[in-house]
């Protein structure tokens, strides 16, 4: 009786995901200015943003096909954004559901996950770029208790990306200092730690998530973190690299850094709008920069409708960043 009490246990705990710790990738770790593994090797990834789960779910692509798919492109990390009138309108426990799916097929093809609650705007103020990122002080604590509570053994789900694009869009959704945004994230930092959360925090700049600059004099008081910056080619005029190096590439002397969302589309492509339109030298720059100076990435978005989108139809057909991106993330020979 007891052996068969034993075996309805460990049915439920795998049905349910909470036993999903049992195999998959090992756990990720801060030391100095990079990323390591659990043997203290640095690693750097490169990796592809999903869209939605909730999304992907509602048009039946929430499926292990789908990340063996972005494993065969060639990353190493999976990007799940997860929006914020998504979670609402599908609550909490099915939004789970979802999430210990698509962390159950990341964690048996050996990829890593990011988390990200996925907001635009000013959370000071609790003023969005547009509907689909409302959000408030209280729902975005709650999120983090859930996510830290729930992945806190879990190895597979190494990021938690605090939010997404903080912007104040020239002043149209308030205002917010750095001084005011650090307080915000150093109290969901806490709420993850306390809840016994081993999962890395990202911390994100202003300008939707481009600009690091604060860093310098008033980084994040708590250790074992990361910094984001989305570098998409419209955020500065060419040549880059040194614009990059001051606004954002020089935090990675000291912290790591990973670019959450990078990617570009041609003028006339489907879905192009500012501030990702650029070409193939937008590519070259980032890519190297990023190989040059260790710097994880992620492309957005692996996706035919989103843009700028990788591929163009659900027999993943690249797009123009699709064949330059895959061959990159192929190619990539650093890391781990």
């Amino acid at each position: 009786m007891n052996v068969v009490l034993v075996v309805l246990l460990l049915t439920s705990l795998i049905s349910t995901g909470v036993a999903q710790t049992t195999t998959g990738p090992g756990p990720i770790r801060v030391r100095g200015n990079a990323f390591v593994t659990a043997d203290g090797k640095p690693i750097v990834f490169r990796g592809l943003n999903a869209s939605d789960p909730d999304r992907l779910e509602k048009s039946g692509h929430w499926d292990k096909a789908y990340f063996e798919e972005m494993k065969r492109w060639g990353a190493t990390l999976v990007r799940l954004p997860v929006h914020p009138t998504a979670w609402r309108s599908r609550g909490k426990d099915q939004y789970l559901q979802l999430l210990d799916k698509g962390v159950g097929w990341a964690q048996e093809l050996g990829l890593y996950v990011v988390i990200d609650w996925h907001s635009i705007g000013n959370l000071k103020n609790e003023l969005y770029q547009s509907p689909m990122y409302e959000t408030t002080h209280k729902e975005s604590f709650e999120f983090w208790r859930t996510m830290s509570e729930h992945y806190k053994d879990n190895t597979t789900v190494a990021f938690f990306e605090l939010f997404n694009e903080p912007t104040v869009m020239g002043g149209k959704l308030g205002t917010c200092s750095w001084t005011e945004w650090k307080a915000l994230m150093e109290e969901m930092i806490t709420i993850i730690r306390a809840n016994g959360a081993k999962a890395i925090p990202l911390v994100a700049g202003f300008n939707w998530a481009y600009d690091l600059k604060e860093v310098a004099q008033n980084p994040i008081k708590a250790e074992g973190i990361g910094y984001v910056s989305h570098p998409y080619p419209m955020k500065r005029e060419k040549p880059w690299v040194d614009k990059w190096t001051a606004d954002w590439g020089y935090v990675a002397k000291k912290y790591p850094v990973m670019l959450t969302e990078v990617g570009f589309c041609g003028p006339d492509d489907k879905g192009a709008h500012v501030p990702v339109i650029s070409d193939e030298s937008y590519g070259d720059a980032i890519t190297s920069y990023c190989d040059t100076n260790g710097i994880s990435y992620v492309v957005w978005v692996f996706d035919p409708q989103w843009a700028p989108m990788l591929f163009s139809d659900w027999n993943y057909t690249p797009t123009r960043q699709g064949r330059y991106f895959k061959k990159a993330l192929q190619g990539y020979k650093g890391g781990k």
